[in-house]
């Protein structure tokens, strides 16, 4: 019989690096399962054009709520994740906070006028009271993530998801289109930061000239590196609607929400290593660093190979069944969309370890060069080659990043792989692929149903025989699993 209590022990009984990964793992299978789900029916219900307004909506939401942060939620986790001055750095990050998003929100108006686009659907009011909602969250958030509490953060993630779909669903059922939509984000971020906000345990506290100073040391460079992580994410969609219009959006966007489950173990990965790979920063323990970054690796990629060899199979028919025919027409940048998320594990995770070392000025450096090429590369790709050429643009500026970070990280630690686990992933992939183009000659991908059975015959092959191969791997899920209580297959 299933007792709630006995299975929380159970969990808490995990080793806390294994059981944050697991809470980040499990809020993200679910924030990703819950988006994919919501983006159909929306898709489905409102069609591309629709969708597109949206999606450049939350594209100008980023670049605003980035000027309104400033680097500063960024900094507050470092500082307040040392365990030095914790109340006094929570203070302060409230003021600059604060002040920023005046300044944010007072661009946003001066600009307006050239805002074409988003003012003609009908949703600057919405971006605005977004921007305001967001401080008081981004305050929460962070300053509950700073104190180590990873879990809490997550399931505020998750919250947010869960409100923002069902206000979402609601008001598109009742007509308002992408009015509805935006006003489903609001709702989102403001229950977030209310459920953040009931677990924060720091309070106001005096604080010093030397505090804003600390926070402005690391700011300004958490600031310039998330304008570069801010370009790989939105300047395409931004472009697009400028060069094309905005069913062009809704396309390009659904197809790369649908390789975004090859990272999903990445940024469970990047959320519950940030804080702990800054405190064994402090502590000079690198070796703790070096080898939870070389895991990390592995694990995403355990994920993101498997998902770009089915991807290339089948990404045609799944977003022709799963969101309708005229999306089927991004199948070309889905292609290249796949290859861009496997080098995302590796910009994602030593870009993340830069800045947990305390060392922002080396992320920052690498990622303006390839910011540099990324908004270059669009603006001759997209004219000419539309959504395909904005995906070659991301690939190519995506890789380059990765070397970079890579050239930088190296300097401090050693950044390796760990080789026959990649090898026996990649093998495990090449044999699921191989038996899913049988399957597909076998039996024609002509309804949703064959295509879910392609997809679950090769998840099921590419587990089976990587457990089978890689004892590393089985024996650590296995170990897992029974901590959590979880039966283990004899075969296995």
């Amino acid at each position: 019989m299933f007792r709630p209590s006995g299975y929380l022990a159970r969990i808490m009984r995990i080793d806390p690096v294994q059981r944050q990964s697991l809470i980040s793992l499990g809020s993200t299978i679910g924030l990703t399962a819950i988006g994919f789900l919501s983006t159909m029916y929306f898709a489905h219900v409102v069609g591309p054009s629709i969708l597109g307004a949206y999606f450049l909506f939350v594209a100008y939401f980023s670049v605003f709520n980035l000027i309104g942060d400033g680097g500063f939620g960024g900094a507050a986790v470092k500082r307040i994740s040392e365990g030095e001055d914790q109340n006094a750095y929570f203070t302060a990050f409230i003021l600059l906070r604060v002040a920023l998003t005046v300044i944010s929100v007072g661009f946003l108006l001066i600009v307006q006028p050239y805002l074409v686009k988003l003012t003609s659907s009908g949703v600057l009011p919405w971006l605005i009271l977004a921007l305001i909602v967001s401080t008081f969250t981004n305050i929460a958030s962070n300053s509950v993530y700073g104190r180590g509490m990873v879990g809490i953060n997550q399931i505020g993630s998750l919250i947010d998801t869960l409100v923002r779909i069902l206000v979402q669903v609601a008001a598109v059922v009742l007509g308002y289109g992408v009015a509805g939509l935006a006003g489903g984000f609001v709702a989102g971020v403001l229950v977030s930061g209310l459920f953040n906000f009931r677990f924060l345990d720091l309070s106001p506290a005096p604080f010093r000239r030397s505090h804003i100073a600390s926070l402005f040391a690391f700011s300004v460079w958490t600031f310039l590196s998330s304008s570069g992580y801010l370009v790989f994410s939105y300047a395409d969609t931004i472009m697009i609607g400028h060069f094309m219009t905005e069913a062009d959006i809704g396309i390009y966007r659904v197809a790369l929400q649908l390789t975004s489950i090859a990272t999903f173990a990445t940024i469970a990965l990047h959320t519950t290593l940030y804080p702990k790979i800054s405190y064994w920063g402090k502590q000079n323990d690198l070796s703790s660093v070096e080898r939870a970054l070389a895991r990390a690796f592995t694990y995403s990629l355990l994920l993101a190979v498997p998902v770009v060899a089915g991807g290339w199979l089948l990404g045609e028919r799944l977003l022709y069944f799963f969101y309708g025919a005229s999306f089927a027409a991004g199948a070309g940048a889905l292609a290249i969309l796949l290859l861009v998320q496997v080098a995302h594990v590796f910009m994602f995770l030593q870009t993340m370890c830069l800045n947990a070392l305390d060392r922002p000025q080396d992320s920052f450096r690498v990622t303006a060069v390839a910011v540099a090429a990324n908004i270059g590369l669009n603006l001759l790709l997209i004219p000419a080659y539309g959504i395909a050429g904005a995906s070659a643009a991301t690939l190519v500026t995506m890789v380059l990043n990765a070397i970079l970070a890579h050239r930088a990280l190296s300097r401090g630690i050693r950044v390796r792989i760990e080789p026959r686990a990649v090898s026996n992933i990649v093998f495990a992939a090449l044999a699921m692929a191989a038996v899913v183009i049988g399957y597909s000659y076998i039996i024609p991908l002509s309804n949703i149903f064959v295509v879910l059975g392609a997809v679950a015959l090769g998840g099921l092959i590419y587990i089976l025989l990587l457990l089978r191969i890689d004892r590393g791997i089985h024996d650590e899920l296995k170990d897992l699993a029974g901590q959590l209580g979880i039966p283990w297959p004899r075969a296995l």
